[in-house]
């Protein structure tokens, strides 16, 4: 592991407001993400915690503090600078796969490659590379609806390595799979992150996967602990 510095923000805090509401979700938090590190943030529902993984991928931006994704400041780049900075640095997991329904897992997996201007013949070969270290090397013409929970899942985490981003951020990644899934699913994320020293930050309410990670943060009141 390296000390590359990934992803750093310094004094994120993040406000909503609503007709005479105002709700400040996040404050005051600091954190620094180096390549291959796996990070969980865990707390309860409600806490920020998605709206945290959202801004640390500069999917939203903050109401203060700034956000670096490898060493740019996202809120001085434009929406299309942004986008093309999440397409080659960024992956993104979901609780829900987010497939494509009418795309075969090879067509959705080459997608990224092919939004970033690779060739079709490229970005087939290494969806068919990353979709056979996942599992999938038999279910490649497969459509979502052809495959089990378990199998988009796999779909979707390789969807979001085919890039060979520097860091995948994942929301709640098994939550909607079965305990003995979620473990098959979380033991790959693991291997990856080893072989590829992709960073992991993941989003999560089950402690049992949590303990896995590198490091625990627990987000309360708008601000979090390592665990």
């Amino acid at each position: 592991m390296t000390n590359k510095t990934i992803i750093s923000c310094q004094n994120i805090s993040k406000r909503f407001k609503e007709g005479k509401l105002d709700v400040e979700v996040l404050r005051g938090i600091n954190l620094d993400i180096h390549a291959g590190e796996k990070i969980a943030i865990v707390g309860s529902s409600g806490s920020g915690k998605s709206t945290l993984l959202h801004i640390l991928g500069g999917l939203d931006l903050p109401s203060e503090g700034s956000v670096q994704i490898l060493g740019q400041d996202i809120a001085k780049l434009s929406d299309a600078e942004r986008g093309l900075l999440r397409n080659k640095s960024l992956g993104f997991i979901y609780q829900f796969h987010h497939l494509l329904p009418e795309f075969t897992a090879l067509e959705n997996v080459a997608m990224p490659l092919l939004i970033g201007g690779a060739s079709v013949t490229d970005a087939t070969d290494k969806a068919s590379e990353i979709l056979g270290k996942v599992g999938l090397g038999e279910r490649l013409k497969h459509k979502p609806g052809q495959l089990s929970g378990g199998e988009r899942q796999r779909a979707a985490i390789a969807r979001a390595l085919v890039t060979q981003p520097q860091a995948v951020l994942a929301d709640e990644p098994t939550g909607n799979l079965d305990h003995k899934t979620a473990l098959h699913i979380f033991d790959l994320m693991q291997s990856l992150n080893q072989e590829m020293q992709t960073a992991f930050i993941i989003v999560t309410h089950d402690m049992q996967l949590a303990e896995k990670m590198d490091k625990v943060y627990n987000l309360i009141d708008g601000n979090f602990v390592a665990g």
